[in-house]
């Protein structure tokens, strides 16, 4: 790595930050409301974007700085291990075909801002919503300080902010400044500021990783070499674990591990709240099955980002932390210009969810903690009020995760978040097509998988970490290494339905449905459902 300052590539990324920084607060006069000091349009955009915002906002909230740092610098790190992002990314679409309009109906028809607004309707369980809110807020922290990690490598790179040795104000005071900008564009603007940005983000992403896949294999002699060179490193000796250090394919031993983690992400990722955010702003249910056939296009680029991981072993690329491990090729392969413009790309790629995420943890406060516990007359008002302000808490929560835990595996943040949020799906995706499952069980399934998730994700130790090091553990009965989260999930479906019939052979009482099976098929235009803005060129079709 380079000691001194890129100055170049600092200027450029400079520009391109200020740029979506003035965006991000011009963003509030976009289709400005008549009525702006509500959820739905602070927090969901009016509902009234179109499929390409969709695209654009749900392409911008899905693929992350997990995807442009984390994922690569797994792939550098251990080889084939890191690829189980790109089946995960290609299941979870059929997925979001099947249920997400349905909750997009069911949500407008009643109103409903967030996961927990349906949870609470349906099953007629504050308590249930209070556990998927909290869940909701706590598995969002760790994925927002993701995306500031991803800031931060490339900050890192370009020899902003100081060395290891600095004072450590010293040495975060580029990011604590990008932090301040995102959280006042985002308190400003709301949904409609990360909505602008991203696409501004997805074409530079698309940009670099055209030039990027093209241009450095010319550079180091093509795939051949590419890959002979990073198997040539995987099949060195780890001196941390004394084993290969990674391998171009999956091992046999890593089967499980792999296949359990690409299919508890792909059952996760749809369960985020700035997953349901993005979609629950759209104007119609349509909009939400046309992105789940166009949406993929971005798996596809994920395996390209992927390769780069290959691409930094085979430069020599030598960094401690992996995660530095993209930006630093970027910076020795490109001219200094064009690395500034990758670096803006990757900050940028940061900065969209960053802001998304924390819209949807503030709104998950705000209508079902403070609206269902502590004040239950707030006005729409006060509502907005208070997600504004939480939304700036929740990023401080997330900044606490960014200088407490260890950055060199980041993507264990995004895993560990995983964990947590698979344990709500029985409440939500059951609920979207049953009222069989009895609330009380609910609660129980989920308190059984949040506490083993937890317990077995802390017991996870790391060369660099002794806590939370891991997303892998021992599979009970099995014995095979699989993703914690998948089997707290598990858990959490087993004691369900076990009490779900304990529960009703007693008659405990079942809680009021609030909703009826109409309310899942309803699409814009229908009685009942909310009349939306009228579609302008920003929001067609």
């Amino acid at each position: 790595m380079n000691d001194g300052v890129n100055g170049v590539a600092l200027v450029v990324f400079i520009i391109f930050f200020l740029a979506v920084t003035v965006i991000g607060f011009m963003a509030s006069r976009w289709r400005r409301a008549e009525n702006e000091n509500s959820l739905d349009e602070w927090g969901l955009g009016g509902r009234s974007f179109g499929t390409w915002v969709t695209w654009f906002l749900l392409g911008g909230d899905l693929y992350t700085a997990y995807t442009f740092v984390a994922v690569p610098a797994a792939i550098y790190a251990a080889g084939a291990a890191g690829f189980f992002a790109v089946p995960y990314t290609i299941l979870i679409y059929p997925l979001m075909f099947v249920f997400l309009p349905r909750l997009w109906s069911v949500s407008h028809r009643h109103g409903y801002v967030t996961t927990s607004d349906f949870v609470r309707g349906r099953f007629g369980s504050k308590g249930l919503s209070l556990a998927v809110a909290v869940t909701g807020i706590l598995a969002t922290m760790p994925y927002i300080a993701l995306q500031l990690v991803g800031i931060q490598a490339v900050l890192d790179v370009m020899g902003v902010g100081g060395g290891e040795d600095t004072n450590w104000f010293v040495k975060d005071l580029p990011l604590l400044i990008a932090f301040g900008v995102l959280a006042a564009y985002t308190y400003s603007s709301g949904l409609r500021a990360p909505a602008l940005i991203a696409f501004v983000k997805d074409g530079l992403i698309y940009l670099v990783i055209a030039v990027a896949i093209i241009y450095i294999p010319i550079k180091l002699g093509g795939f051949d070499d590419i890959f002979k060179a990073a198997g040539d490193a995987f099949s060195q000796t780890s001196p941390a674990t004394g084993k290969p250090r990674g391998a171009l394919t999956p091992g046999e031993a890593s089967q499980w591990t792999y296949a359990t983690l690409a299919l508890g992400s792909a059952l996760a990722l749809f369960m985020y709240p700035h997953s349901v955010t993005a979609v629950l702003s759209s104007r119609s249910r349509d909009v939400i099955r046309r992105n789940s056939t166009i949406l993929p296009l971005y798996s596809l680029m994920l395996g390209l980002l992927g390769l780069l991981g290959f691409m930094a072993i085979a430069a020599g690329v030598k960094v401690t932390n992996g995660q530095l491990a993209i930006p630093q090729l970027f910076e020795d392969m490109f001219p200094a210009w064009f690395a500034g413009v990758a670096f803006a790309a990757i900050g940028i790629g940061a900065l969209v969810p960053a802001a998304i995420m924390s819209i949807a943890a503030a709104n998950l406060f705000t209508r079902n903690i403070y609206k269902d516990f502590l004040k239950p007359d707030a006005t729409p008002e006060q509502e907005t009020k208070v997600s504004k302000l939480v939304s700036l808490l929740v990023k401080v929560g997330a900044l606490a995760f960014v200088l407490t835990m260890d950055k060199t595996v980041a993507i264990n943040f995004q895993l560990l978040g995983g964990i947590w949020i698979l344990q709500t799906l029985p409440a939500l995706v059951g609920g979207l097509f049953t009222r069989w499952f009895h609330r009380w069980a609910l609660l129980a399934g989920w308190a059984a998988g949040m506490l083993y998730g937890t317990l077995a994700a802390y017991g996870v130790a790391s060369p660099t970490q002794k806590h939370f090091g891991g997303s892998a553990k021992e599979i009970p009965g099995i014995g095979e290494i699989g993703y914690i989260g998948l089997t707290a999930f598990i858990l959490n479906v087993v004691v369900t339905v076990a009490l779900t019939f304990v529960l009703k052979a007693l008659k405990a009482p079942e809680g009021v449905d609030e909703t009826k099976p109409s309310d899942y098929t309803a699409d814009a235009g229908d009685p009942g459902v909310a009349k939306l803005p009228p579609a302008t060129a920003g929001s067609a079709h």
